[in-house]
């Protein structure tokens, strides 16, 4: 269970922009507070990082561009239907920076990179094409709801299909690293 919380934790720290974005936005309506909440976040969460001299890891990296240039487009542009597709190109980055063989290795406690690091590195690839159906995903959402009902289907799936996604491969990382473990104790 531990190693469960430390997983959901660093998950949780990374999606940290997005969630207070999409919190924020659903309380209070406002689509330019929303924003400004998550672009502050993503910067200070670099900025803790320097301050305790922590290495800050290539998502962190994109997610904090992403939010910095997708929040000055939408404080410049004032357009809900850019608002709503922006998402998609998002998406997209994220899904190709997922492509990177062992992106996930970060995530993993020790445990699993000894017994199921390949695992890991299948999982890498299911989370970027969870990123490229998203993408689509929103596209057609963007096209055929209000920017209202779209935020609200948006932040069900956005948050719904990464939590999903992640106690499916908590579980079969999990039971797979116990069953692998035992196998090694038993030949040894």
């Amino acid at each position: 269970m531990k190693n469960l919380f430390q997983a959901s934790r660093v998950l949780l720290l990374d999606m940290a922009s997005t969630l207070l974005f999409l919190a924020a936005y659903v309380l209070t309506g406002n689509l330019f507070l929303a924003v400004a909440l998550g672009m502050a976040l993503g910067i200070g969460q670099i900025a803790w990082h320097f301050a305790h001299k922590q290495p800050v890891e290539a998502l962190q990296w994109l997610s904090v561009l992403i939010i910095l240039v997708s929040g000055t487009a939408t404080f410049l542009t004032d357009d809900p239907l850019f608002v709503m597709l922006k998402p998609t190109v998002i998406y997209i980055v994220v899904g190709v920076v997922m492509l990177k063989r062992g992106w996930m290795n970060r995530y993993l406690p020790p445990i699993a990179q000894a017994t199921v690091p390949d695992l890991g590195i299948t999982f890498g690839y299911i989370w970027a094409g969870l990123m490229f159906f998203s993408a689509v995903l929103n596209v057609a959402l963007a096209l055929s709801l209000d920017a209202t009902t779209w935020a609200a289907v948006k932040s069900v799936w956005a948050i719904g299909s990464k939590i999903g996604l992640f106690l499916i491969q908590y579980a079969i990382m999990k039971s797979t690293g116990i069953r692998r473990a035992r196998a090694m104790m038993a030949s040894a």
